[in-house]
């Protein structure tokens, strides 16, 4: 059984910069496609990044492509969602995912990630 934990979030003003971390424990990380989500009340979770098990590929929403950077350290177990350039509607709470059968190329919809953590509240201030 896969276990992940976020952490890293936080309250920042417009501009600046955040970045979470994704704890992973349990067998077989090495192989696991790794994602974040992001979600708002009242509205479905939306997938931000996602990288592949081995850090070769990675993929990005349209709207955080040139802000956000996705990495992994296999070695440590961890993930990384490196967040630059903040908006206020990147405000939510991130969810790091993890999947053995997701492919990469394009982020994977919620529904097909087996293990979550149990996010990390990011709020952007204008």
């Amino acid at each position: 059984q896969v276990q992940l934990m976020e952490s890293g979030g936080g309250s920042v003003q417009a501009g600046g910069s955040l970045r979470l971390s994704c704890a992973a424990s349990g067998p077989g990380y090495s192989y696991l496609l790794i994602g974040w989500f992001r979600q708002v009340p009242g509205k479905e979770r939306e997938g931000v990044a996602q990288i592949s098990a081995r850090g070769f590929y990675t993929d990005y929403a349209d709207s955080v492509k040139g802000r956000f950077t996705i990495s992994r350290d296999n070695g440590k177990n961890m993930a990384y969602l490196q967040m630059n350039s903040l908006k206020p509607e990147d405000t939510g709470t991130y969810y790091c995912a993890a999947d053995r059968n997701v492919a990469p190329g394009t982020i994977g919809p919620w529904q097909s990630f087996t293990y979550w953590g149990q996010g990390t509240q990011v709020t952007v201030s204008s």
